[in-house]
C-alpha cells in the first residue's frame, strides 16, 4: 500500500503496457483542510467503476455497434446517431432504418441479436497517450419500433456484460450495478472547460505545480506544462510534462463534490486560490 505523497502506478488506458513504460506515471492529489495536497491513489475519492461506465455511455465519446455479420459495414454505419439509457438499464440506439444494424436485428432469429457496444474516451485537449477510457458492453439487441421518428429506428440493447478500462483502472460492471448507477453531472460541461482552460489559462493551470510538493521539480527539472486532462464531480485530473518531457498525471481533488455548473466555478477558484497561496508561499521560503 502506497503512502501520501507516493507514486501509484497505474495501466495508461492508451496501451496494454505499464504506465511506465509509457514514461507516464500517476501522483494523485486530494484536498486536505480544504487544500489540495499530494496523496496515494487510495486515499483519492473517485466515481465508481458504474458510474464511470454510465458516463461514457451517456456522454459524447464514440460509439461503435459491433454485430455478428455487420462487421464489414464499416464503422460509421455501426455507429449510432443518439443512445441513452432507459429505466430498467438498457441501453437505448438510435439508427437510420436502412443500417445493418437495424437489418441484421429485423432478421435475426428469436428477436434477439447478440452485439456489442464498444466506447472509447478520447481527451478533448491535445495530450500524449489522448485516449482515457475504453468501455464494452455485451448483450442482446432487439427492435423498438415506434420511438423513433419516421426514417430512424430504436434499437434496445438488453446489458448483459460489461468492462471498463479507464484512467482509474479496469474491471467489470454488474449490469444491477449499471441500472443504478447515475452518470456524472459534469459530462456536459468537461469538454468546453478543458478546453477552455487549455487555451485561455495555460500559466494558471502551471501554478497549480505549486500543491505537488517534490513532484513538481525545481530548477532545470521543474514542472514546465500543466495540460488539464479529465474532469469529475470530485475533482480535475491534469498531465504534467518537466523540462525533459517526463510526464506525470496529478489529481486534485475538490473540497467538496460538485453538483453542477454554478458549484464547478466555487470549486476551480478555491482550487486555483489555494494554488495561487502555494506558489506565493513557496517564493518566500526561496527568494531569488
Amino acid at each position: 500500500m502506497s503512502r501520501p505523497g507516493n507514486t501509484t502506478r497505474i495501466t495508461d488506458s492508451s496501451t496494454e503496457t505499464d504506465a511506465s513504460q509509457q514514461g507516464i506515471d500517476v501522483t494523485e492529489v486530494r484536498s486536505a483542510h480544504g487544500q489540495p495536497r499530494p496523496s496515494g491513489l487510495e486515499f483519492a475519492r473517485m466515481p465508481s467503476a458504474a458510474e464511470r461506465t454510465r458516463t461514457l455511455v451517456q456522454g459524447t465519446c464514440s460509439a461503435e455497434l459491433l454485430i455478428p455479420g455487420a462487421a464489414t459495414a464499416g464503422p460509421d454505419l455501426l455507429t449510432p446517431d443518439a443512445r441513452a439509457v432507459g429505466p430498467d438499464g438498457e441501453i437505448l440506439l438510435l439508427h437510420p432504418a436502412g443500417s445493418p444494424a437495424v437489418r441484421a436485428a429485423t432478421h435475426a432469429q428469436d428477436d434477439e441479436l447478440p452485439a456489442v457496444l464498444e466506447l472509447t474516451d478520447v481527451a478533448p485537449v491535445a495530450v500524449p497517450n489522448r485516449i482515457r477510457g475504453r468501455a464494452r458492453v455485451s448483450g442482446w439487441l432487439t427492435r423498438v419500433p415506434g420511438l423513433a421518428e419516421p426514417g430512424h429506428m430504436m434499437l434496445r440493447l438488453e446489458v448483459g456484460e460489461l468492462y471498463l478500462d479507464d484512467l482509474w483502472g479496469t474491471g467489470t460492471v454488474t449490469p444491477e450495478e449499471f441500472t443504478r448507477a447515475a452518470p456524472d453531472p459534469l459530462r456536459r460541461y468537461e469538454t468546453e472547460l478543458l478546453q477552455h482552460l487549455a487555451a485561455a489559462h495555460d500559466s494558471r493551470l502551471l501554478t497549480l505545480a505549486a500543491l505537488l510538493g517534490e513532484r513538481a521539480g525545481t530548477g532545470e527539472s521543474a514542472v514546465r506544462q500543466v495540460v488539464p486532462l479529465a474532469l469529475d464531480r470530485f475533482g480535475l485530473r491534469v498531465r504534467c510534462r518537466d523540462s525533459e518531457r517526463r510526464m506525470f498525471d496529478a489529481r486534485f481533488d475538490f473540497p467538496e463534490p460538485v453538483r453542477d455548473v454554478h458549484g464547478l466555478r466555487r470549486a476551480m477558484h478555491a482550487l486555483f486560490e489555494a494554488a495561487a497561496e502555494e506558489s506565493g508561499a513557496f517564493h518566500d521560503r526561496h527568494p531569488d
